[in-house]
């Protein structure tokens, strides 16, 4: 008797999708390299570098797959990644980078980028926990947790440092590393949903990696979080990244490829950055204890920012539904010769921020090539903004330099509430200093004479539904514009200190104002 014509279609569809999937699963099951299979231990005292390495090499040659870590902490120092691997992370798994008492040491950094023009930690990439260079495929992911405590923070001037107490295990020691994840030439590469805990200097480099996802990731670290540089088709999202010594997530474009190369077509989205205790976000206490030991010795950091390395300039950006808790503010800057343009920045709520809300530098610092222009600074539209508490000493700061203007930025829809100002014990600036071809950053530009904003050698600017409040006194004027060509101010409110002029303007002119309060509707010409 012929069975299978007794058994109805629809069973034997049922039966034969099932057998598909039983199919598949083993086929996945065998492309699984459980990293225990090449002898490491996880117990978090043995050195397993060796044995991660084994299995990541056997993955390669069979075409790719799955390097699985189970449960347990696999102490390390480099790992090498190929294309088409895959490094998981189980739930209980710990990856420890390795110190210098463990029996060995981190990959020689290579060659390099062959030039100065970045810090030594944008130059080289392979002195890393995990590295890779000219890939395709990579990905990192799962619920475990990597922590690299050993590896350098970064600081180098031993003595400056030791004055601050800085242990010495986070000075770079010889065969040291200084980065979690570092990747260099990278294409199709996602990271998601494990945490980084102290990812030391940079708890992820990424170098002309295009078609890059970063998701899910939460970084608890004391120097840079997420590092961006010369990258294109990027997109981060639903990241929580608290880095109290340095920025949370940066855009850079520096010259480590030995070329200008701009970082272009990128999301920014669904994330929160803050500056609180390193390791107090992960364990949630949240603790605002320690003194921040940054490399400016200007407070907390924890930002978004783009800069400082900006030799390729930035291009078609997007930044939404962001949140800055005890952080500075958003900084976009270019001062090496890069454009900076095509950029919007919406629904962001800031919350004691320690510097400027808003940092947009335009500068000629030109670290790079001899004979390059400046650089541009265009079209940046930021809307849908709640600001808390923020510093008033630095104000909103809008600035170009003497025949380089910023322009065309649109500012609407936006909520600041500045902190009170000790005007008896602050030095308020009566001319603010140009600081052409220093660092850019808020704080080196001194106390600003105003504590809204301050607008100064730029081109079409507007602001649209603003509100400025000061939280106790205040005694300077709210906006300053100070050669500035082209403004609109349609219903920009902002409270009035004693004595002191809502806007004052400099050497600017085709001013118009509408629906200001205490201000005239009117056009300023000159």
């Amino acid at each position: 008797m012929n069975i299978s014509r007794k058994i109805p279609q629809n069973i034997k569809h049922y039966f034969l999708c099932l057998l598909l999937v039983l199919t598949s699963a083993l086929s996945l099951a065998t492309e699984k390299y459980n990293i225990k299979d090449y002898g490491a231990a996880g117990d978090g005292k043995t050195l397993d570098t060796e044995a991660i390495n084994k299995a990541i090499v056997a993955a390669a040659e069979d075409g790719g797959g799955m390097v699985y870590f189970p449960a347990g902490t696999y102490l390390s120092y480099s790992i090498r990644l190929k294309s088409n691997i895959h490094l998981y992370l189980e739930a209980g798994a710990v990856l420890k980078a390795a110190g210098k008492n463990d029996g060995g040491s981190y990959d020689d950094p290579g060659e390099g980028a062959g030039n100065k023009f970045q810090d030594y930690g944008h130059s080289y990439w392979r002195n890393s926990l995990i590295w890779g260079e000219n890939l395709n495929n990579i990905t990192i992911s799962g619920p475990g947790t990597i922590l690299g405590e050993n590896l350098s923070r970064g600081f180098y001037d031993y003595e400056k440092w030791e004055e601050k107490g800085i242990p010495a295990g986070n000075l770079m020691w010889e065969g040291g590393g200084n980065k979690t994840i570092a990747l260099k030439l990278c294409k199709n590469v996602t990271l998601k949903n494990f945490t980084i805990l102290k990812g030391g200097h940079f708890g992820i480099l990424a170098t002309g990696v295009d078609n890059f996802t970063i998701d899910n990731l939460k970084i608890d670290t004391n120097r840079d979080g997420i590092d961006v540089d010369v990258c294109k088709n990027v997109r981060i999202s639903n990241c929580t990244v608290n880095s109290p010594n340095d920025d949370a997530i940066v855009l850079k474009s520096s010259f480590a490829l030995g070329y200008a190369r701009a970082t272009e077509n990128v999301t920014i989205t669904n994330c929160q950055v803050s500056g609180y205790d390193v390791g107090t976000l992960i364990d949630g206490t949240f603790k605002t204890e320690e003194g921040h030991l940054v490399p400016d010795q200007e407070g907390p950091t924890g930002r978004i920012k783009f800069g400082t390395e900006s030799n390729g300039g930035f291009k078609n950006i997007s930044i939404s539904n962001c949140v800055f808790d005890r952080s500075r503010g958003l900084a976009l800057e270019t001062v090496d010769g890069g454009l900076l343009e095509d950029v919007t920045i919406s629904n962001i709520t800031m919350r004691d921020l320690t510097n400027s809300p808003f940092f947009l530098r335009l500068a000629g610092r030109m670290r790079g090539p001899e004979n390059i222009a400046v650089g541009e600074l265009r079209r940046i539209n930021i809307s849908n903004i709640n600001v808390y508490n923020a510093d008033s000493h630095f104000s909103s700061i809008v600035s170009g330099i003497p025949g380089h203007d910023i322009k065309d930025v649109r500012f609407s829809n936006i909520n600041i509430w500045y902190k009170a100002l000790d005007s008896a014990k602050t030095q308020i600036q009566k001319v603010v200093p140009e600081h052409i071809d220093t660092y850019p950053e808020p704080a080196k530009m001194g106390i600003m004479p105003s504590y809204g904003f301050f607008v100064r050698h730029a081109e079409n600017i507007e602001m649209h539904d603003i509100n400025i409040y000061y939280l106790g006194e205040e005694v300077r004027p709210a906006l300053i514009f100070e050669d500035v060509k082209g403004a609109e101010l349609h219903n920009v409110d902002a409270q009035k200190a004693e004595n002191a002029p809502i806007l004052k303007l400099k050497n600017s002119r085709n001013i118009e104002l509408q629906n200001c309060e205490a201000l005239k509707d009117q056009i300023i010409t000159e």
